[in-house]
C-alpha cells in the first residue's frame, strides 16, 4: 500500500492506494485520506484506511476452497453419503409433481424478496392465466420464475456468465429496465434491515465480472465427471491432485452463496441465486429445492456466514431441511 498525492486547486489530496491481482485481471482500490495533512493526522487515517482496504478484500476475495478452509475430508464423505441418501430423483419426478413444485418454488422465492402474491394467487396465475388486483411487477416476476425454472429443467447449457444473464433476463423481462445486465459502473449494492442496518455490501462494480468468472472457473474444476473408474474417482476427489470433485450439495451451495456475495445485479439477485442453486442441483440429477418463506430467517443467517466466515455449512444444512419437506410438496 502506498500514499497518492494529487493536486486540486492549490490543496493537496491524499489517497492510500493499493493494486492487487484477482485471475488475469489487476485492481486498485483507493481510500480517499483528506487534504492538508499534517504527519500525524495522516498516519491515524492511513491505518484505518488500511483495515478498510484489507476488510474490502477479503469480502470478495476469489473463492475459497471448502476443503481446504471450513470442511474435512471426513466432512465431505458425510456429506456425500447423506445426498446418497436422498431417495428422489429428478427422474421420478412426473409432471404433475414438476407443477406442483413450480408453483410452490415461484410463491416462496417471490415471497421473500417481497412479493404481495399469495400462494393461491400464484397457483391461478400459472395455471388458468388468472390476474389478481395486486402490483403488475409482482406478476409479471411470478410468470418470469415459472418460465425461468422451466428453462433450467429443460436446458443442457453449461454454467456461465451467459446463463445467469439468461436468467436474470427471463425473470424480470417484463418488469424491470435492466433486466439481464450487469450493473453499470457506479451501482453498489448495500443490502439494510428495517432498522437501517446493513446486512450485505455487494462486491465492488468494477470486481463483479471478474469474481464471476472466478465462480464459474471453479466450479468446472470441481464438479463431478463422468468416469467408470469409481476407485480411481475417489482418489481425485479427495487427494493431492488440484482437482476435486465435491457431491452436488457442496457444488450448488457453494455458487448460491458466491454468487449472493457477488451480487452482480441491482436487483434480483436473491432469485436468480435460487435458480443456480436447482440448477446445478438437476445438472447432478438430484431433485429441486425450494426455500420455504418461514424459513427466510434461518436463509439469511446462512448467507451471512457465508458471507463473514466462508462457512457453507448452514446453507448445506438448510437445504437437506428443505428436502425433508419435498415429499409433502410432491404427493
Amino acid at each position: 500500500m502506498y500514499i497518492e498525492k494529487i493536486k486540486s486547486g492549490g490543496k493537496v489530496k491524499f489517497y492510500l492506494s493499493h493494486s492487487f491481482r484477482e485471475g488475469s485481471k489487476v485492481h486498485k482500490i483507493r481510500k480517499y485520506l483528506g487534504e492538508s495533512l499534517n504527519s500525524s493526522i495522516l498516519a491515524e487515517r492511513k491505518k484505518k484506511a488500511e483495515e478498510l482496504i484489507f476488510e474490502e478484500i477479503n469480502r470478495y476475495k476469489i473463492i475459497q476452497d471448502p476443503l481446504h478452509k471450513k470442511l474435512s475430508v471426513e466432512e465431505i464423505k458425510f456429506i456425500k453419503s447423506l445426498e446418497a441418501k436422498i431417495d428422489v430423483r429428478v427422474t421420478h419426478l412426473s409432471d404433475e409433481q414438476w407443477s406442483a413444485f413450480s408453483e410452490i418454488f415461484t410463491y416462496n422465492t417471490n415471497a421473500i424478496e417481497g412479493s404481495e402474491l399469495n400462494s393461491v394467487e400464484v397457483k391461478e396465475i400459472i395455471e388458468e392465466d388468472k390476474w389478481p388486483d395486486k402490483s403488475k411487477a409482482d406478476i409479471a416476476e411470478a410468470y418470469g420464475v415459472n418460465e425461468a425454472l422451466k428453462f433450467i429443467r429443460e436446458t443442457k447449457e453449461p454454467f456461465s456468465i451467459e446463463l445467469i444473464e439468461k436468467l436474470h433476463y427471463i425473470i424480470f423481462k417484463n418488469s424491470k429496465s435492466f433486466a439481464g445486465k450487469f450493473r453499470k459502473i457506479g451501482e453498489e449494492v448495500v443490502v439494510r434491515n428495517r432498522l437501517g442496518e446493513i446486512l450485505h455490501e455487494g462486491a465492488p462494480q468494477t470486481r463483479v465480472l471478474s469474481l464471476l468468472r472466478e465462480l464459474v472457473k471453479w466450479y468446472e474444476e470441481n464438479q463431478k465427471h463422468d468416469s467408470t473408474n469409481a476407485r480411481a474417482l475417489d482418489v481425485r476427489e479427495f487427494g493431492n491432485s488440484r482437482h476435486k470433485e465435491y457431491p452436488a450439495l457442496i457444488l450448488a451451495c457453494v455458487v448460491h452463496n458466491q454468487f449472493e456475495n457477488i451480487h452482480p445485479f441491482r436487483d434480483g439477485n436473491g432469485r436468480v441465486g435460487r435458480l443456480l442453486l436447482n440448477y446445478i442441483l438437476l445438472r447432478n440429477k438430484l431433485p429441486p429445492v425450494s426455500i420455504n418463506l418461514k424459513n427466510r430467517k434461518e436463509y439469511y443467517d446462512a448467507l451471512r456466514a457465508y458471507d463473514k466466515e466462508h462457512n457453507i455449512r448452514p446453507m448445506i444444512e438448510l437445504v437437506l431441511k428443505e428436502y425433508k419437506d419435498l415429499k409433502k410438496i410432491l404427493k
